[in-house]
C-alpha cells in the first residue's frame, strides 16, 4: 500500500490518501504536481483503502507532496509526514 501525503500551508498535519500500486500512487503524485503548476484549482482525491474517504483542497494551499510505501515492519504509532523528531 502506498500513501500520498499532502502538506498544506498553516496546517500542522498532513492530508493523505492511499493507493494499492506504485503506478497509481505515481499518477496521484503527478496529478498534484500538475495542479501546483497551474492556476489555483480544487483538487479532489479519494482513498482506495477507504473509498468513503474523500478530500478536496485548493491547489494554491499545497506546500509539499510525498509518496511512501507502507510496510508491515513500520514503527507502530508513527505519524505520516516529512519530519520525525526524537525526544
Amino acid at each position: 500500500m502506498f500513501t500520498i501525503d499532502i502538506i498544506l500551508k498553516y496546517t500542522p498535519s498532513s492530508l493523505s490518501v492511499q493507493r494499492k500500486s506504485v503506478e497509481d500512487a505515481d499518477a496521484v503524485y503527478q496529478q498534484v504536481l500538475t495542479a501546483l503548476g497551474n492556476p489555483p484549482q480544487v483538487l479532489q482525491l479519494t482513498c482506495e483503502k477507504q473509498p468513503e474517504k474523500k478530500i478536496a483542497v485548493l491547489s494554491s494551499e499545497i506546500l509539499a507532496v510525498q509518496v511512501s510505501q507502507k510496510s508491515g515492519t513500520a514503527a507502530a504509532g508513527r505519524a505520516p509526514g516529512f519530519v520525525s523528531f526524537a525526544e
